[in-house]
């Protein structure tokens, strides 16, 4: 598919990592902004990289297990993360397997992760409209577990409220986990990242 163009580090984006969820001060600490959250702790973790804006997100270059990546998020609003996503693999002309999403997953309890190579959206909006945009349900992701035992019946309520205080520590060291979860896959492969992680 040709060469992308070069990365702020030098030279060529070899993947691109979005992580979901909705932007501004209203939505930081919600539910649905888990994979903001990772994708805020992989920046931090690169040393603060500067963000800037294209293809309606707010991106930032680092270098993870030795590869160029770009990190990303969407301006979009959840379920329009297709528009990003498109834009991103067009500007840097790769495939949906180079491809990373990190998303909240309500099916999954707080802590858990669950890491695949591909498959449906399993419902989640933000996924679905990945998919649609790229025309592949072929894109690896790694779901991060919100859900828990009792839950309100209105979900979209749910997922966007704030984590309350005392499920801090657990929704910190979810983080932590995914952010050495998004290097092994990145290193290894998804396959092999699915071996440790998704237990």
């Amino acid at each position: 598919m040709g060469e992308s163009p070069g990365s702020d580090a030098g030279g060529p984006v070899l993947k691109i990592v979005i992580g979901l969820g909705n932007a501004g001060r209203r939505y930081r600490c919600t539910r649905h902004n888990a994979g903001f959250m990772v994708a805020d702790a992989l920046a931090m973790e690169a040393g603060e990289p500067a963000w800037s804006r294209a293809c309606k997100a707010n991106i930032c270059f680092l270098e993870i297990e030795g590869q160029n990546v770009l990190l990303a998020k969407p301006l979009t609003y959840v379920n329009r993360s297709g528009e990003t996503a498109q834009l991103l693999m067009q500007e840097h002309r790769l495939l949906p397997r180079d491809l990373l999403v990190i998303l909240d997953d309500l099916s999954l309890p707080l802590g858990r992760m669950r890491i695949r190579e591909k498959g449906s959206a399993g419902g989640h909006r933000g996924l679905e409209s990945i998919c649609r945009a790229l025309g592949s349900e072929e894109i690896p992701r790694l779901r991060l577990g919100i859900g828990e035992e009792h839950m309100p019946e209105d979900k979209a309520e749910f997922v966007l409220a704030d984590f309350p205080p005392d499920r801090r520590e657990a929704l910190d060291a979810m983080i932590g986990k995914a952010c050495d979860a998004v290097k092994m896959i990145l290193r290894d492969g998804a396959s092999r990242a699915m071996a440790v992680y998704n237990v």
